[in-house]
């Protein structure tokens, strides 16, 4: 069983990477979808990034793209920056470096040098849509050299165990966003477009369901398909797995309450019918499954990182 110490570091690495790659796929997307566009007709106004962020609106909101990066990408003071999450994920790396492979390690720290590199240049303002690339492309690196170069055993599965549940959140918080206003949006609108780009899956949902955009389908694909990664069921059955893996390393057969919370999160999902939840009210399912993975948050805390002495001690 690893130190709870060890365990948290590696759980919270994965998770800040999540936020910093969402955070800058979302900003990338609605660069995107502000180009020749009035501003009165959200062009770059940033109020909807903001809300699907879940980030608190400044009192003076971003006016242009390069006012938006700097906040929302350099701001060392912003909590929710992408700098504050890679600097944060860097610093859990390093205190568990015995754990991960010298790969992991060069990658990230490769990562959060670009970042401050980008912006002592200064020449990232007339380049956003590259800082946003450069976040995304050096997580999707981390992911990969991890998934090469470090032993699935009971440290890769917290890192699992992060990069699902952050990621199964943010999701959620995403659709929620777009369905609670979605009768406001007609069919093959561009926000749809938007949406399934923000969850990087466009070119997934065309081969499923060719490329009539329909909001029930949209919500169908993004919430029940078993196949897709960013998809909700995907990833609750990903938190589950993992959290399974971890119990059976710890030798307690079963994780308790986590485990039972996220094999709820996940049947729920695998028998969920899409029409169900868009005729009675998508808000509070999605809200809902937000709440779910703040409960499997805190009892996986509970159980693994900030147990008591005795309950680790055989019975």
């Amino acid at each position: 069983m690893l130190l709870s110490r060890v365990a948290d570091a590696l759980y919270w690495l994965s998770r800040y990477l999540e936020r910093a790659e969402h955070t800058a796929r979302l900003m990338d997307v609605r660069l995107d979808l502000g180009l020749d566009r009035q501003r009165s007709l959200d062009g770059w106004d940033f109020t909807r990034l903001f809300s699907a962020l879940r980030v608190s609106p400044l009192a003076e909101a971003p006016s242009s793209p390069g006012t938006l990066i700097d906040t929302l990408v350099f701001d060392a003071d912003n909590g929710d920056s992408v700098l504050r999450s890679v600097t944060a994920a860097r610093e859990n790396a390093r205190q568990v470096r015995e754990q991960i492979s010298s790969d992991m390690w060069e990658q990230i720290n490769a990562l959060f040098l670009r970042l401050k590199q980008a912006r002592s240049d200064g020449t990232w303002s007339s380049r956003p849509h590259y800082i946003c690339r450069l976040v995304i492309e050096g997580v999707h690196l981390f992911a990969g050299v991890t998934d090469a170069t470090m032993a699935h055993g009971e440290g890769w599965q917290y890192l699992q165990v992060g990069r699902y549940l952050e990621r199964a959140g943010a999701t959620a918080a995403l659709l929620d966003l777009y369905f609670h206003e979605g009768s406001r949006l007609p069919p093959n609108h561009a926000e749809w477009v938007g949406l399934l780009r923000s969850c990087s899956a466009l070119e997934a949902y065309c081969r499923c369901y060719t490329a009539d955009i329909r909001p029930e389908r949209v919500a169908e694909f993004l919430l029940l398909n078993s196949e897709f990664p960013r998809s909700l069921r995907f990833s609750a059955a990903s938190v589950e797995t993992a959290l399974r893996a971890i119990a059976q390393y710890a030798g307690r057969g079963t994780g308790g309450r986590a485990d039972r919370l996220a094999g709820r999160l996940h049947a729920s999902l695998d028998y969920g019918q899409v029409d169900e939840i868009l005729s009675e009210d998508p808000h509070d399912y999605l809200e809902s499954i937000v709440r779910y993975c703040a409960q499997i948050h805190t009892a996986a805390y509970q159980t693994y990182v900030t147990y008591t002495i005795e309950s680790a001690l055989p019975a």
